[in-house]
Protein backbone atom coordinates (compact mmCIF):
# COMPACT_ATOMS: atom_id res chain seq x y z
CA UNK A 1 0.00 0.00 0.00
CA UNK A 2 1.31 3.61 -0.81
CA UNK A 3 1.53 6.34 1.45
CA UNK A 4 -0.23 9.13 0.57
CA UNK A 5 1.58 12.70 0.33
CA UNK A 6 0.92 15.58 1.33
CA UNK A 7 -0.67 16.79 -1.23
CA UNK A 8 -2.86 14.14 -2.13
CA UNK A 9 -4.00 14.46 1.07
CA UNK A 10 -4.15 18.33 0.57
CA UNK A 11 -6.46 17.49 -2.85
CA UNK A 12 -8.72 15.24 -1.18
CA UNK A 13 -9.71 17.58 1.90
CA UNK A 14 -9.80 19.96 -0.95
CA UNK A 15 -12.27 17.81 -2.97
CA UNK A 16 -14.30 16.99 -0.14
CA UNK A 17 -14.73 20.58 0.70
CA UNK A 18 -16.19 21.12 -2.49
CA UNK A 19 -18.37 18.68 -2.31
CA UNK A 20 -19.91 20.47 1.00
CA UNK A 21 -19.98 23.81 -0.29
CA UNK A 22 -21.93 22.31 -3.31
CA UNK A 23 -24.43 20.21 -0.66
CA UNK A 24 -25.11 23.52 1.15
CA UNK A 25 -25.73 25.59 -2.14
CA UNK A 26 -28.17 23.17 -3.40
CA UNK A 27 -29.79 22.77 0.06
CA UNK A 28 -29.93 26.77 0.30
CA UNK A 29 -31.40 26.91 -3.62
CA UNK A 30 -34.01 24.27 -2.96
CA UNK A 31 -35.19 25.68 -0.14
CA UNK A 32 -35.53 28.50 -2.13
CA UNK A 33 -37.27 27.46 -5.05
CA UNK A 34 -39.85 25.05 -2.28
CA UNK A 35 -40.43 28.81 -0.80
CA UNK A 36 -41.69 30.41 -4.17
CA UNK A 37 -43.63 26.97 -5.25
CA UNK A 38 -45.39 27.11 -1.73
CA UNK A 39 -45.62 31.17 -2.21
CA UNK A 40 -46.89 31.14 -5.43
CA UNK A 41 -49.60 28.24 -5.18
CA UNK A 42 -50.92 29.90 -2.01
CA UNK A 43 -49.24 28.57 0.97
CA UNK A 44 -47.95 32.08 1.65
CA UNK A 45 -46.87 31.55 5.30
CA UNK A 46 -45.44 28.52 4.77
CA UNK A 47 -43.63 29.64 1.99
CA UNK A 48 -42.52 32.48 4.32
CA UNK A 49 -41.56 29.86 6.61
CA UNK A 50 -39.71 27.98 3.96
CA UNK A 51 -37.69 30.84 2.83
CA UNK A 52 -36.50 31.94 5.82
CA UNK A 53 -34.33 28.64 6.06
CA UNK A 54 -32.26 29.72 3.56
CA UNK A 55 -30.27 32.34 5.33
CA UNK A 56 -29.67 29.45 8.30
CA UNK A 57 -28.50 26.96 5.71
CA UNK A 58 -26.04 29.12 4.39
CA UNK A 59 -25.04 30.61 7.77
CA UNK A 60 -24.44 26.92 8.84
CA UNK A 61 -22.25 26.39 5.71
CA UNK A 62 -20.45 29.75 6.93
CA UNK A 63 -19.93 28.35 9.78
CA UNK A 64 -18.49 24.92 9.08
CA UNK A 65 -15.96 26.38 6.40
CA UNK A 66 -14.78 29.37 8.79
CA UNK A 67 -11.85 27.78 9.82
CA UNK A 68 -10.95 26.23 6.52
CA UNK A 69 -7.46 27.29 5.44
CA UNK A 70 -6.51 29.51 2.18
CA UNK A 71 -2.88 28.38 1.00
Amino acid sequence: MEATTSRDRSQEIQAAQTRGKALIFSAATLSFLGSIALWFTGAREEGLFVGLWVPSILAAGALLFAGENHD
